[in-house]
């Protein structure tokens, strides 16, 4: 029922999942996309095919780093936090509380958390790619000496829609898979604190894992489609 929906709520973990997250996520893909695309040119240099190394970016980066990356970063930042807010609540009884006085907490703790994150990720490594592309031409230009310009240039003749339209949709559903393992995992803590940091752990490991597993899966399935 969307007017069940809390939408300050909604908006509030949109800035901690997706504003707050910009800082890092771009940082990081900016240096694997100086990584990637430095080693590949060098590599590919001793076959001399060093002019294939934007196509290695493109496919590399919009297809699979570039949301793998950012999707184990939001993992790493968020699925924590939602396990060791909620954690906190059943520990000191608040979710007892909400239930007592008729509240869901499935309306006010999950939903908002889960919808923020299906709604940001895709805006974060849409970013991440830009990011990363950049840190690639800075690697091209050192190590090639292939000007900005002509980066672009070559870019835009090798890049395909298909490979961005990928990357794009396991968007939601690794941000489905990041929100709900923190929740979950949040639920599952006792009145301990010790349980809340055990949790916390769980709850990282299990998104990245099932994060890294469905995103082979996805490789799969767009390998036997021909996509």
């Amino acid at each position: 029922n969307p007017t069940r929906l809390r939408v300050t709520s909604l908006i509030f973990h949109m800035e901690q999942t997706g504003l707050r997250a910009v800082p890092i996520v771009a940082l990081l893909t900016f240096l694997i996309g100086m990584v990637v695309a430095y080693m590949g040119s060098e590599e590919l240099a001793k076959f001399g095919a060093q002019v294939f190394a934007v196509n290695l970016l493109e496919v590399t980066i919009m297809r699979e780093m570039g949301v793998l990356i950012t999707a184990i970063v939001v993992a790493g930042r968020s699925s924590s936090s939602f396990t060791a807010q909620i954690g906190a609540m059943m520990a000191n009884e608040e979710v007892a509380a909400m239930r007592s006085m008729g509240l869901d907490p499935m309306d006010l703790l999950v939903v908002p958390r889960v919808l923020a994150l299906m709604l940001t990720l895709p805006m974060l490594v849409f970013l991440a790619d830009l990011a990363a592309l950049l840190g690639g031409a800075v690697a091209i230009w050192y190590s090639m000496d292939l000007g900005f310009g002509a980066f672009l240039t070559q870019f835009h003749n090798v890049a395909q829609l298909k490979n961005f339209m990928v990357g794009m949709v396991k968007t939601p559903v690794f941000a489905l898979i990041i929100g709900v393992v923190g929740c979950f995992q949040g639920f599952r803590a006792t009145a301990s604190a010790a349980s809340v940091g055990f949790l916390t752990t769980v709850a990282v490991v299990e998104a990245i894992f099932i994060v890294i597993l469905t995103d082979a899966m996805f490789a799969i399935f767009f390998t036997t489609i021909g996509v």
